[in-house]
């Protein structure tokens, strides 16, 4: 008798199976990761160093806009990112 955890896993399997990748692509999608964490690591260090010059200036306009700036440039790098990967994962 099959848990209802095991007739779950069968049915999603059966529906999108699981991808196995070559070392290859796993060593792509290392780099990718990589890079990106070095993209998005040097905008917040950026971002955070103009966060602290309008903050000295006291111009709490341009800290909120900074600060949406910073929200929208993550998002667009972890998107470029999982499109990057998703395009190694079909290869």
């Amino acid at each position: 008798m099959k848990s209802a955890y095991e007739l779950a896993m069968e049915r999603l399997n059966k529906t999108a199976p699981t991808v196995k990748l070559t070392e290859d692509q796993k060593k792509q999608l290392a780099e990718l990761d990589s890079v990106y964490a070095a993209k998005i690591a040097e905008r917040e260090i950026f971002i955070n160093g103009e966060l602290g010059k309008a903050a000295q200036k006291g111009d709490y306009e341009a800290m909120e806009q900074l600060q949406k700036q910073l929200v929208s440039d993550r998002k667009s790098l972890q998107a470029e990112l999982e499109e990057k990967k998703e395009k190694v994962r079909q290869t």
